[in-house]
Parts: structure tokens; C-alpha cells; sequence
């Protein structure tokens, strides 16, 4: 619940309404805002941790008001309470149906606290486990080591990147980073020491990168980054910057720990990247080729010739 007192926005187009509601539910618990019906109504309920309804004569009025009050499927919303007559029933009953909590005027004090208290408490709860939602997706989209993204959020994000990309017919870029003789990291200054090199490769690309790329983990000491409507030379630019960095790191307890990395680009459009597949495909071979080369340097993708040979 949010700290007391409770700001409730009391919707009412006369003033008879407010002060049986704040001898009922007083002063230091509950700090009351009043607001005719009008379409300012939504906008003022943010700020609140309650909206208290008074049907006014347009009984349509009210529901629709709810309607844009309360979110479809039960989505983040400030909790509604209807104080309504008891006839016409429908009204009310509809109010139920929508998602609103209800209470009868003339009310039992007791019971409108209570009432009032179960919204809050409803409330609470329903942004808790919102919160708890929101954390277990970024745990599944998340590297527990490195706290970069992780291989299966790497592969949607390219799928998506990719299929937005040929929609809009706009550029995408891949590269592929793998650490060089990372094993012999491992063997001389053991796996904790590794472990902290792969945190410190992690916050590196990111620093190198855009908020609107994506850094993710592949797998061991390999590492992705989707650079989306970036071409070749913007890309190319990227893994140098990166390459670079990483060759400036000094790492280890005492500095002197250095690793490079060899870099695969792939960009799209080209005629040999007609899925994301192929754009993941064609940067591993990058990837490979700098390997082959003699490791810390960037490699493009296959450039194929403009007719294929006889």
C-alpha cells in the first residue's frame, strides 16, 4: 500500500457526497480530493490510491467512465468504488461485472472502510506480484553470470529484429565475438578469475554499444551484439570500438590479465542474408575466418561476386 494518508478522488457532481464520506472514513487515514464527472477524470486518477464513484443522473456516463477507469483483463489500474443506490440494480450489478468494488448508499460506515480497505489492500497485492512478474522476465531474458541477455532472448530479439528489418526494409547488423584462448585463462588463473573476465567483457560491449542494441551471452566466452538499423560501415565501426576496449582491459587482481577477442560481422540487407538464420550463419563464418587469420581482428561476412562463376 502506499504511505498514509490514502489519497481517494471522490467523483461527484454535487458536494453532498464528501462530507459523509470524510466523517466516515476521517481525516488522518484518508486525504479526500473532489472532481465532477468530466473527462479530466482518468488523467486525475493516477495520482490517487482510490477513486470513490457517485453516480450522477447519466447512469450510461457512469459505466463508460468505468470502462476507461478500469483496464481490460485486470491490467495495472487504480482500484474504482461505486457508491450507488440500490435501484435501478442493473447499474450496479454492471458496475460488479466491470471490475469496480460496490457499496449501497445509504452506507454502514463500518462496512465502507472495510470496503475501502480491501480495495487497498487488493491493490497492494496486485502490484506485488506485478513486481514479482516483471522481475522472473528479465530473470528468463537474463545471463546469471554476466547479466547481459541470454541465448534464447538473443535468438527471439534477432527473429523479431530481423522480420521488422525486411518490413520496413531497413538495415540490421550482427556481430560475433569470441575470446581468444580463453581456456588458457581458465587453466592459469582458475574459473573464478575466468568468471570475473566475462563479467568485465559483459559491461565492456555494453558500454560500447547503444541502449537500443542488444548485448547477450551465446554461449561460453562467446558473445552476441544485434545492432538494429545499423549498415556494414556502422557496424564495422562498433566491433572496432569494441575490439579496442576489450584490448585496453586489465583485469585480474593485480591488472595484469589481458584478453583480445576475434570479431564476425553480418549485416542485412544482402543477397546471401534472406533469413535470420543466414544472418547468424554468415557472422559465425566471419567469426571463424578471424580465427583462422590469427585472432584479434574483425572479419566480414562472404562478399559474393556480382555472377556466379561459370
Amino acid at each position: 500500500m502506499t504511505s498514509r494518508p490514502y489519497t481517494l478522488l471522490v467523483v461527484d457532481d454535487s458536494q453532498s457526497t464528501l462530507p459523509r464520506l470524510a466523517r466516515a472514513l476521517g481525516p488522518e487515514d484518508f486525504a479526500l480530493r473532489l472532481t465532477p464527472h468530466g473527462p479530466d477524470v482518468p488523467r486525475l486518477a493516477r495520482g490517487t490510491a482510490l477513486v470513490v464513484l457517485c453516480p450522477g443522473e447519466d447512469a450510461a456516463g457512469l459505466l463508460t467512465l468505468l470502462d476507461r477507469l478500469i483496464p481490460p483483463e485486470g491490467g495495472p489500474g487504480t482500484p474504482v468504488l461505486v457508491l450507488a443506490p440500490p435501484e435501478p440494480r442493473t447499474l450496479w450489478l454492471e458496475a460488479l461485472r466491470r471490475g469496480a468494488e460496490v457499496v449501497l448508499d445509504p452506507w454502514d460506515p463500518e462496512e465502507l472502510v472495510a470496503r475501502v480497505h480491501r480495495c487497498l489492500s487488493t491493490q497492494a497485492r496486485m502490484e506485488a506480484l506485478a513486481l514479482q512478474v516483471g522481475e522472473l522476465q528479465r530473470l528468463s531474458s537474463t545471463d546469471g553470470l554476466t547479466g547481459v541477455h541470454n541465448h534464447r532472448h538473443f535468438q527471439e530479439r534477432l527473429r523479431e529484429e530481423f522480420r521488422r528489418a525486411q518490413r520496413y526494409d531497413d538495415a540490421l547488423s550482427l556481430i560475433l565475438l569470441d575470446l581468444d584462448h580463453f581456456k588458457n585463462v581458465n587453466d592459469q588463473f582458475g574459473h573464478t578469475a575466468g568468471d570475473g573476465v566475462l563479467r568485465e567483457v559483459a559491461a565492456a560491449l555494453q558500454r560500447g554499444v547503444r541502449e537500443t542494441d542488444l548485448v547477450a551471452r551465446y554461449g561460453g566466452e562467446e558473445f552476441a551484439v544485434l545492432l538494429p538499423r545499423t549498415h556494414l560501415t556502422g557496424a564495422l565501426t562498433v566491433a572496432e570500438r569494441v575490439r579496442r576496449e576489450l584490448c585496453a582491459l586489465r583485469l585480474g587482481t593485480e591488472g595484469t590479465l589481458r584478453v583480445t577477442a576475434s570479431l564476425g560481422v553480418s549485416s542485412f540487407p544482402h543477397r546471401s542474408v534472406l533469413s535470420p538464420e543466414q544472418l547468424l550463419l554468415t557472422a559465425d563464418e566471419a567469426l571463424y575466418r578471424a580465427k583462422h587469420e590469427g585472432r584479434d581482428r574483425i572479419c566480414l561476412h562472404a562478399q559474393l561476386p556480382p555472377f556466379p562463376p561459370p
